[in-house]
């Protein structure tokens, strides 16, 4: 019982956005290699799942901290994990543990600073300060989305350097397609917190705008993803095959236009929020499959 209230406020299944990103990463550098090391593999994986679930959690205690988790209608797709409202963990433990899934992956980090150099230690550097600060002083700013975008970057480009000791356009473009449809999520989520998060002093970017004008904006990000893709594929950097990415359209679809009609009902938008999801999942992962016939 206590397994699964753990699971649930570390949120697991959205750790796979980090699970596409890493796979990413190394889709890439076999494309261009033909290497991976197994253990550096494994410790990539562990330590990004490590910062995932730190974030994860460190969020969920600074939300409930701030009252905003107690005022918020919570779905399967926003509004947090319901874990501390309900008194299912303590405040302090849940933020031990964030703390201490932050030094997991930061030794595991270190570790890879110590064998290839100051370019992890720029990331880790960047993934430290930003998980800690990522629920007070970054979604604060209006932010978020803007984050997520960069901690896929730069879980893809860690990935590749770790392996081949060097960062390429096909990396960095790479990187870019999967932390924007990890924002997108972010950015869908927030619709129906945003009553909650403003009466908190809390600025993510659909509040910035107002809710309706945000609507416009969702498209803005499959349209980032899908062009940086197009862009790879015309350049010869990704292969021909990654044009199977375009079969998630009509999730995207779905989800804009149910966003736009149920922007501003809770209950009638999650289906949307899903959708959206699984559009960033099954994209990501179709990301991933173009590479293996290079295998």
């Amino acid at each position: 019982m206590i397994l699964a209230v753990w699971l649930r406020v570390i949120r697991v299944r959205f750790l796979l956005a980090s699970v596409i990103a890493v796979s990413v990463g190394l889709a890439i550098n076999w494309r261009q290699n033909f290497t991976i090391d197994p253990l550096d593999t494994v410790l990539t994986f562990a330590g990004v799942m490590a910062l995932h679930a730190s974030v994860d959690l460190l969020n969920d205690y600074w939300d409930y901290k701030r009252g905003i988790d107690t005022i918020t209608k919570r779905t399967k797709m926003s509004g947090g994990t319901g874990v501390l409202p309900e008194g299912l963990l303590k405040p302090s433990s849940v933020y031990r543990v964030g703390i201490g899934f932050l030094i997991l992956g930061s030794v595991i980090g270190f570790y890879f600073v110590f064998t290839d150099g100051i370019i992890i230690a720029v990331i880790l550097g960047f993934a430290i300060l930003s998980i800690y600060f990522y629920s007070t002083k970054i979604v604060d700013s209006g932010l978020a989305e803007f984050f997520v975008a960069v901690k896929g970057t730069m879980i893809v480009l860690g990935t590749f350097f770790i392996q081949s000791n060097q960062i390429t356009l096909e990396s960095i473009l790479g990187g870019i397609v999967v932390g924007v449809l990890s924002s997108l999520v972010l950015f869908i989520a927030s619709f129906p917190d945003h009553d909650a998060d403003k009466s908190k002093g809390r600025k993510t970017l659909v509040i910035a705008v107002g809710k309706k004008n945000a609507t416009s904006l969702f498209w803005i990000f499959p349209t980032i993803s899908y062009s940086l893709i197009m862009l790879g594929i015309s350049i010869g950097i990704f292969p021909i095959l990654s044009f199977i990415t375009l079969f998630s359209i009509p999730l995207v679809i779905k989800a804009g236009i149910g966003l736009k009609k149920n922007f501003d009902s809770v209950d009638e938008l999650v289906p949307f929020m899903s959708s959206t999801l699984m559009f960033s999942r099954v994209t990501g992962a179709l990301f991933v499959l173009s590479f293996l016939p290079s295998f």
